[in-house]
């Protein structure tokens, strides 16, 4: 194993040395599926290494011997942080733990709070969206952006740096929003620059596009009540939906209903404007899931002038190209 990930850390050396210069702390270092120990990542996040385990526990003198390996390579200081997530439902063995040990990583001069024992499973960034963040930096300026299914709202946060006009940030998690809102004061964000929705995703994107709102409601219960918001089209959206999710307004499930979170966030997007849309299925081939996407395209009434597809970045290395995280850029 070890062999394998001073193999890893020696492969990334040009990528190390490209994102350094580019303010960049965060990164993989150890892509465990496709380097050789499945179920193992290493990630750097600014003054923390995250050891990762999804398959198999490793021992505190493994964890110790790969900390001592990155800290001799990356020549520096990094906090250790362990989570053993090799339970059937990948949630942290210690999931009741949160602790006070944070800091601040940095992503293409953009700053973001980091955690590695908080009360959610997941990091507060996922650094295999960095191509997404990387495309929304060099593209926001002067935009208006819509992020759905925002999280931390690192896309947001990105596109409000990079001079977007307005940033409107929609996630239904407070928590998720709450790391929204210390990211944008951690790069100086103001109020009139970022904006953060508390929202189920299908009652704001469907209001936003212009589409009536339906709900399961049960016999002998009352419509359940939701956060109002005008209807806007926007320059640039942002769509980068969890696999499954339910709630009374609709059910996201990127393997058999891909456009039922796609065409609000099509109709949302202003005629000309553009729609980065995400899949992280790995199950789901990219040339189906582009099918799937323009078919839903055409029967939204919407056209399609280029598609632009995106891939992670040489940390998240993929031997036959075929990246669980899938990006598609639509230009209106």
């Amino acid at each position: 194993m070890f062999d394998l990930i001073q193999a890893a850390l020696v492969s990334r050396s040009p990528l190390l040395q490209t994102l350094h210069a580019e303010n960049s702390d965060c990164y993989r270092l150890f892509h465990g599926v496709n380097e050789g120990v499945p179920g193992l990542t290493v990630d750097r996040y600014g003054p923390q290494l995250l050891i990762q385990t999804f398959h198999e526990t490793i021992s505190n003198g493994d964890c110790e011997l790969i900390h001592s390996t990155v800290e001799a390579f990356l020549n520096c200081s990094l906090e250790m942080v362990y989570n053993d997530r090799s339970s059937a439902n990948s949630r942290r063995s210690d999931d009741y733990r949160v602790d006070n040990r944070e800091g601040v990583a940095h992503e293409l001069g953009v700053s973001y709070r980091v955690k590695g024992k908080h009360e959610g499973q997941d990091p507060l960034l996922f650094l295999d969206m960095r191509a997404g963040r990387r495309w929304i930096q060099q593209n926001a300026a002067g935009k208006s952006v819509l992020n759905l299914f925002s999280y931390t709202c690192g896309v947001g946060v990105v596109a409000a740096v990079a001079g977007a006009t307005r940033v409107l940030n929609v996630d239904f998690s407070t928590r998720s929003l709450d790391v929204g809102r210390e990211n944008a004061r951690l790069n100086n964000l103001n109020e009139q620059q970022i904006e953060f929705f508390q929202s189920d995703f299908f009652t704001a994107a469907k209001q936003l596009a212009g589409i009536p709102i339906k709900q399961r409601v049960g016999r002998g219960r009352k419509p359940k009540p939701f956060p109002r918001i005008d209807e806007e089209q926007f320059d640039l959206v942002f769509l980068d939906p969890p696999r499954w999710a339910k709630s009374v307004f609709g059910t996201v499930d990127l393997i058999r209903d891909y456009p039922s979170v796609l065409k609000p966030a099509l109709l949302a997007t202003r005629p000309g404007g553009q729609l980065l849309c995400a899949n992280n299925v790995a199950s789901v081939a990219y040339d189906d899931w582009l099918d799937i996407v323009l078919r839903c395209v055409d029967k939204a009434g919407c056209s399609v002038q280029q598609v632009t597809r995106l891939e992670p970045e040489s940390d998240f290395p993929s031997p036959d190209g075929q990246f669980p995280l899938k990006l598609l850029v639509l230009q209106l």
